[in-house]
């Protein structure tokens, strides 16, 4: 029963999102279109389509599972994020306004060369394509739980099942159709959020003034360290890096930047990522919270919570809050997934497309054009692909909390990305292009080697601060592969 009642709820909004891409295809399935909707979005839909896109069903439970172990210490995070958006708005995007750019990354061609802009673009290739399968692979597995196990179906046809979908509604208009469905699921999921909030209170009969005392007298309810330098909770590693991971994981992203990109003005595109830049502070407030009430409705029933975090709200909403509660659950993680899952796709793609296969002409006409989306479906079907060998890879390696995982690879993989465009933006460096996939591929490599020995010497544990030591390391590997300017003997000062 509860089984068909959950797959119901999926096949109406499967409904819903193919409803939106064939009236959105419409406009055009050509791939100015699927690269950058022509340039006409409005900047207020996007701002709220950006709100789903950045949190994903990942969010949706990892983030009140964080605080049986880490209170709310995440809210130190979630500050920061602001601050990234604001350079964002003010440093990044005019930059790529007035270098009219399809994808970011082309900005790396123009300042070092073709070998570091092509780095670039892989790196980015790389990060999102596991990232977001990490993000998608925890929806999958929780709809595998409840719904497809029932029925023996395999963990590998509900995965490409899951991809098929998004590839359907997707690979008309790409990013045309995009923000639209990536508007409604936001609404959906935030929706979702705050229903099972009031629902949770409800049955610990509680009113708005109850909740708010449950969630502050709770001993989850800490937020701020200030007293342990060593611990990667403290408020200044935190906050630093929440604001830097802002920056790479949106400002450097691809798939962030895409839907900024298809606003017609800088003006309006600045107001898109400071408004919706706003809106993590209070989304996160309440995930948080919700988590608190979780623990401690489950600690007053006698409720055997799950030994994985990311399980927690998932194990409690199937079996201890009703068919309600469940349905709503089930919304809320699918818009959240959908919306991050599809966005990345189609980032993926016109990454692919433009800055590997050099696709930059994005209006031409008769034979190139159709040979042009040709190509670009083809490699959409690709990526579609690739996305469920890497959800297979996930599942098999496991992790206790996605989340944690995803912005660990992120301070790997972001790093060099980083200290590019830090280098390129603040400094008259001027490497040599061939040896750049050097640099960026060894920055990485000794940040793991630095982090393994000061856990091992000192008991210090890295945190997010990894992105900056990575970038740090990009930036001095840049300036020892600079050209070296020939030394003047005397005999060539005299002639000088």
């Amino acid at each position: 029963m509860q089984s068909s009642f959950i797959l119901t709820i999926l096949l109406a909004y499967f409904g819903v999102l193919m409803l939106i891409s064939r009236i959105t295809s419409r406009k055009g399935a050509g791939n100015d279109t699927f690269f950058r909707a022509n340039r006409s979005s409005k900047w207020y839909v996007v701002a709220v389509a950006m709100v789903g896109t950045s949190i994903s069903g990942v969010t949706f439970v990892s983030v009140p599972g964080m605080v049986r172990s880490q209170d709310m210490t995440y809210m130190q995070m979630a500050l920061g994020f602001f601050f990234g958006y604001l350079v964002i708005a003010r440093v990044l995007l005019p930059l790529y306004y007035r270098l009219n750019l399809t994808t970011i990354y082309g900005y790396l061609d123009q300042r070092y060369g073709p070998k570091t802009y092509r780095t670039g673009a892989w790196f980015f290739l790389l990060s999102k394509t596991v990232g977001a399968a990490a993000r998608l692979y925890l929806v999958a597995f929780i709809l595998q739980t409840l719904v497809f196990d029932a029925w023996g179906v395999p963990f590998v046809a509900t995965v490409t099942g899951i991809i098929l979908i998004i590839w359907l509604y997707s690979h008309k208009s790409g990013i045309g159709t995009i923000i639209w469905t990536d508007w409604l699921q936001t609404l959906l999921f935030l929706t979702a959020l705050v229903l099972i909030v009031w629902q949770v209170a409800v049955r610990m009969n509680l009113d708005f003034g109850g909740v708010v005392r449950t969630v502050a007298e709770s001993p989850h309810s800490r937020i701020f360290v200030f007293d342990d330098w060593a611990s990667t909770q403290n408020f200044f590693k935190q906050f630093f890096s929440g604001m830097f991971i802002t920056i790479v994981m949106t400002g450097l992203d691809q798939d962030q930047m895409q839907k900024n990109l298809t606003i017609r003005t800088l003006r309006d595109a600045q107001k898109n990522v400071i408004s919706y830049g706003m809106a993590f502070a209070p989304v996160n407030l309440l995930f948080l919270s919700l988590g608190v009430l979780l623990l401690t409705y489950a600690e007053q029933n006698g409720i055997a919570l799950p030994a994985a975090a990311d399980n927690i709200l998932p194990a409690i909403a199937s079996g201890h809050l009703g068919q309600l509660t469940l349905g709503i659950f089930i919304v809320g993680i699918a818009a959240a997934a959908f919306s991050s899952a599809d966005s990345a796709l189609t980032a993926l793609t016109t990454s692919f497309c433009v800055d590997i296969l050099d696709m930059r002409s994005l209006s031409p006409t008769g034979k190139q054009e159709r040979k042009d989306i040709k190509t670009r479906q083809f490699v959409h079907m690709g990526i579609s692909a690739v996305f469920v060998l890497v959800i297979l890879l996930i599942k098999a390696a496991g992790s206790d909390s996605i989340i944690t995982a995803i912005y660990k690879l992120a301070s790997y993989t972001y790093g060099p990305l980083l200290g590019l465009y830090l280098s390129g933006l603040y400094t008259g460096v001027k490497p040599a292009d061939k040896r750049v996939p050097y640099v960026a591929v060894a920055a990485p490599a000794l940040c793991l080697a630095i982090e393994a020995a000061l856990q091992q010497w000192f008991g210090y544990r890295v945190g997010y601060e990894l992105l900056l030591l990575n970038a740090l390391l990009t930036g001095l590997g840049l300036w020892t592969i600079r050209p070296r300017q020939p030394r003047l003997t005397p005999h060539t000062k005299q002639n000088v």
